[in-house]
């Protein structure tokens, strides 16, 4: 049996979370940022961000630019866990991110969704929470993307 055909790997024989990891760790913003992957199972991915100085805005919250990168490549984690066979990767085509509160805590965190899955293209739903010192927390963004899947012949 190949590996693409072992139930749970995706197209080339990685887990989503070893996929997701592997992505992140590759992608030089990511590790700029401080990105951490966390849950990663079919439909859903998880990123963090560790709030610091230097990703702050002038009030001190964090940047709208982190949360946005949050959403934008959380969205992207959850749609390469649904790969379909033959492409490769993916890249956002859109996306829109409401911005609800200032992002005051001790981390970001967002948690990607998929909400439909075709040959072509992933909508994703992802929601960025701030958490506070005890854990609780609190929502600051909404985002829903549409991401685009790659195939060899569109490289």
């Amino acid at each position: 049996m190949s590996a693409e055909a072992i139930p749970g790997l995706l197209p080339g024989g990685e887990t989503p979370l070893e996929r997701a990891t592997r992505v992140l760790t590759e992608q030089p913003f990511s590790v700029l940022v401080g990105a951490k992957v966390g849950t990663v199972e079919r439909g859903r991915a998880e990123l963090s961000v560790e709030n610091r100085r230097d990703l702050t805005q002038n009030n001190g919250y964090i940047h709208g630019g982190v949360i946005g990168y949050l959403a934008d490549n959380a969205s992207g984690c959850a749609a390469s866990t649904v790969l379909p066979e033959g492409a490769v990767s993916l890249v956002t085509s859109e996306y829109k991110l409401n911005l609800l509160r200032p992002a005051v805590g001790r981390r970001a965190i967002a948690r990607g969704k998929v909400v439909k899955a075709g040959r072509r293209q992933c909508v994703v739903e992802t929601k960025v929470t701030c958490a506070d010192d005890e854990g609780d927390e609190k929502l600051v963004a909404i985002c829903l993307a549409t991401l685009a899947y790659i195939y060899p012949a569109d490289a």
